[in-house]
């Protein structure tokens, strides 16, 4: 069994910074894709940054120039740096990944998610 683990997050003024870290756990699997989602109050759950096992980044329009997402593929692993937050970055941000399973006589698609981390961005 898989799972990511995130870590990171808080509280921080506007203008300020944080760093969101997911990695994943377990054996016998491969990442195609490792992503954060954020889901505002009140809001749908939304993709805010990616990337691909290749390197290829996907990051959306509302953050870029500002966040960064960057990934460890020997670690699993995948991180959001976040400059100059604003109040409607504040939200709940999910790691998610989708791969392949090996545990089994077959590979079997693998889409799993974090359990989340608040970000909190004051005015």
């Amino acid at each position: 069994q898989v799972q990511l683990v995130e870590s990171g997050g808080g509280s921080v003024q506007a203008g300020g910074s944080l760093s969101l870290s997911c990695a994943a756990f377990g054996s016998a699997f491969s990442l195609k894709i490792m992503a954060w989602y954020r889901q505002a109050p009140g809001k749908e759950r939304e993709l805010a940054a990616g990337q691909l096992e290749d390197g290829t980044t996907y990051l959306t329009d509302s953050v870029k120039g500002r966040f960064t997402v960057s990934r460890d593929n020997a670690k699993n692993a995948l991180y959001l740096q976040m400059n100059n937050l604003k109040p409607e970055d504040t939200a709940v941000y999910f790691c998610n990944a989708e791969g392949l399973s090996y545990s089994d006589y077959e590979p079997l698609y693998l889409k799993i998610w974090g359990q989340g981390t608040l970000v909190n961005v004051s005015s």
